[in-house]
């Protein structure tokens, strides 16, 4: 079969693949200041075929990088303001009686889209959020009984406000766990704030990321042939051993009352092969299984009321964990 190739002029060839990914950084750099382990982990749940949590103060270019990651991989993303009166078919479309016809017809939601940006999704209520629960783990909606399958590639960036907590609603552990991965977007640097503020001051346009210079430099071709390669990446039964003994660990650590599920396990182990392919290697090494166990691992746990009281965070703790599970040679 010949290769197949996208609109951004693209091959589904693995090397090819692996060198498109590789200038998101740069290309998303012309829009977003200082966020390349964000723009990384985002790129890792699109080759395992995860979701993610986004959580930082607001102003820090949330929106803008989704935005920007998908002209840059040439995917449609839509964005839905999560509020406390938004309802489920909202987000996934509703059945809209027609007139003319007599009949109903079902009208897509926002769901309906590569990259769906869920803006503060912890300020709806329980029912609203679970809306998502089919999309992001069966990659289809329900309504009126008939399954709708989602595009393809599908991806949630849910973003939450870690410093508001009046008028929200905390995610529940089971929705937590269908994120792949918790990325956490800080401040920016002194210098990269002064970059920021130099850009705008030079008419750069947020909404117009055209004008920025952002240009699609891959695309679904390249995500498949790159899925494909991470599938053969090579896991030794030593790195399997150690993941799991990590996974354990939270089990039994007596900062936690809750550790990191089998699901979980099967997680950081994915996102490793991703980030070993992203490197360059067909292997997975333990430094690979260390680079993603946080943001794997971090949003799985839940830490008891006197750690917390004690300045402990999920961080720490599997930092902790990290340091004294044994690594295989």
């Amino acid at each position: 079969m010949d290769p197949t190739t996208d609109n951004a002029g693209n091959t589904g060839d693995p090397a090819a693949a692996r060198a498109a990914l590789e200038t998101l950084r740069t290309e998303i750099a012309k829009a977003v200041v200082g966020q390349d382990s964000a723009v990384t982990g985002l790129v890792v749940a699109l080759l395992c075929r995860g979701h993610v949590l986004l959580e930082g103060v607001p102003g820090v270019a949330k929106t803008l990088l989704v935005r920007t990651l998908a002209s840059a991989l040439e995917l449609d993303t839509k964005r839905v303001q999560f509020t406390p009166d938004l309802m489920p078919s909202d987000v996934t479309g509703s059945l809209v009686y027609d007139t003319r016809t007599a009949e109903f017809s079902f009208q897509p939601g926002p769901v309906f889209t590569n990259l769906l940006l869920a803006d503060e999704i912890n300020r709806t209520p329980p029912k609203t959020q679970s809306s998502l629960l089919e999309a992001m783990e069966e990659r289809q909606v329900t309504v009126d009984g008939t399954p709708r399958l989602l595009p393809e590639p599908f991806l949630v960036a849910a973003t939450q406000n870690p410093v508001e907590y009046e008028g929200t609603y905390p995610l529940p552990e089971a929705q937590l766990d269908r994120f792949l991965l918790k990325l956490t977007i800080p401040l920016p640097s002194r210098q990269d704030e002064i970059d920021v503020l130099t850009r705008h001051a030079s008419g750069f346009n947020p909404r117009d990321l055209r004008a920025a210079g952002v240009r699609p430099v891959a695309g679904p071709a390249d995500l498949d042939a790159a899925r494909a390669a991470v599938a053969k990446t090579t896991v030794s039964p030593e790195i399997t051993a150690y993941v799991v003994d990590i996974c354990r660990a939270t089990r039994e650590s007596p900062s936690l009352t809750l550790g990191v599920s089998p699901r979980g396990a099967t997680a950081l182990l994915a996102t490793s092969r991703a980030w070993a392919w992203l490197t360059g290697r067909d292997y997975v090494i333990p430094d690979d299984v260390k680079a993603l166990a946080l943001p794997t691992l971090r949003h799985r746990v839940q830490l008891r009321p006197e750690a917390e009281m004690e300045g402990v965070t999920a961080d720490s703790v599997i930092n902790a964990i990290l340091a004294h599970v044994p690594v295989p040679r």
